[in-house]
């Protein structure tokens, strides 16, 4: 069974509930994977270690999902270019203006100071806001890139990951979309060469895919293979797709995303080879197969329904919302001697929880309105 979901137009297709369902269960295990970002000492210990493949995993059910939506809008020409511009505006920007604020005010809440300690101007915060609002990068370097990290959106570090989203949604609109299934899955194949090659040849440095947070070394060409390898390949799906019977298909995908994304790194610095290829294989092909069943199972009863609504409305804002406020969890931890996690767990446990409140606040009481709004203000009625 589909249904209209909250992230959806008063004339859109059913949504697919298990794929939104799957796409919180991910999104819930990126704020366990910055949580323990805190207490990591280098990117082989770290628990949830594989949590920066949910950026992928998100851009392939985009690409599905942008596809099945507006595929035969563009056959039936009922679509124009402007059109789909402004609906996918209005679905995801909402969202980055309230996490560029909640960004600001947390970073004036740590005293306008950098990573170093060095202080920032209250003038350079605003600059930073202000670009992060019309989503234009900050420099590594420069007076907006206000933590000294080298982040793209140093108030709201995971913001990358949209400015890609909007890259893939220009490169669907301008031409993905014309490309006859044949040529659609050559490409696929070539981008998931090239994705494989920076793997496997450790193109981070640290032999994995956690790139594109930075215009800083590899970072950005890196990011750019991710988004061009899995988007298409989300869109490829949603062509080629046929439903299998699957029972069960939730609980099932959601224990293997979560621990997929939950693994150990693979290999150990003396064999970063071997986590590059394990990303591969992630990102390739098993997140891909997900997809499919994801999309053909359905709910078995109406608790499994509402964990995947539930779950699907609160993935985007929760996603957006939470790296906030691990700023200040870091600053907290990081204040004086390192605090263990046996002593902050409650801490992590609570600020797990609060994120999922603010989100679901957040989507009721800020992002609907406001798109309901532009909506009805900009969208063409037919």
């Amino acid at each position: 069974m589909q249904r209209i979901s909250s992230a959806s137009f008063a004339d859109s297709k059913p949504h697919y509930e298990l794929l939104d369902g799957l796409r919180g269960v991910a999104a819930l295990v990126v704020i366990w994977y910055h949580l323990f970002e805190g207490f990591a000492t280098s990117p082989f210990d770290q628990r949830v270690n594989h949590g920066y493949l949910a950026v992928d995993f998100f851009f392939i059910l985009s690409g599905f999902v942008v596809g099945y939506a507006y595929d035969d809008r563009w056959r039936r020409r009922t679509l124009t270019f402007g059109e789909f511009v402004k609906r996918r505006l209005i679905r995801l920007h909402p969202m980055v203006v309230l996490g560029a604020v909640l960004g600001a005010v947390t970073f004036c809440i740590q005293g306008c100071e950098q990573w170093n300690g060095a202080h920032v101007a209250f003038p350079l915060v605003l600059l930073s806001l202000l670009l992060h609002l019309f989503l234009i990068p900050a420099l590594p370097g420069s007076g907006p890139e206000v933590r000294g990290n080298g982040e793209m959106y140093p108030l709201n570090g995971p913001t990358w990951s949209l400015f890609f989203e909007y890259l893939g949604n220009l490169c669907y609109a301008l031409f993905l979309r014309r490309l006859p299934t044949r040529w659609l899955a050559a490409f696929v194949a070539l981008m998931g060469l090239g994705l494989a090659a920076f793997a496997v040849g450790n193109g981070s440095g640290y032999g994995h895919l956690g790139v594109g947070w930075s215009l800083l070394d590899w970072n950005l060409p890196g990011g750019l293979l991710r988004l061009l390898f899995a988007f298409p390949m989300g869109l490829l799906l949603s062509r080629v797709f046929r439903p299998v019977p699957v029972r069960g298909a939730f609980w099932i995908c959601s224990l293997a995303v979560v621990a997929l994304l939950g693994v150990p790194y693979v290999g150990g610095s003396g064999a970063v080879w071997m986590n590059g290829l394990y990303d591969t294989l992630c990102v390739v092909v098993l997140f891909p197969l997900l997809v499919w069943l994801g999309a053909s199972g359905k709910p078995t009863d109406r608790a499994t329904a509402g964990v995947c609504r539930f779950l699907g409305d609160i993935s985007y804002p929760v996603y957006v919302i939470h790296y906030p406020f691990m700023y200040l969890f870091f600053s907290w931890l990081w204040s004086d001697a390192p605090i263990p996690f046996t002593q902050a767990w409650p801490v992590a446990v609570g600020l797990f929880a609060g994120v999922i409140v603010l989100a679901w606040a957040a989507l009721k009481w800020y992002d609907e309105p406001v798109r309901r709004w532009l909506a009805r203000r900009f969208l063409t009625r037919k």
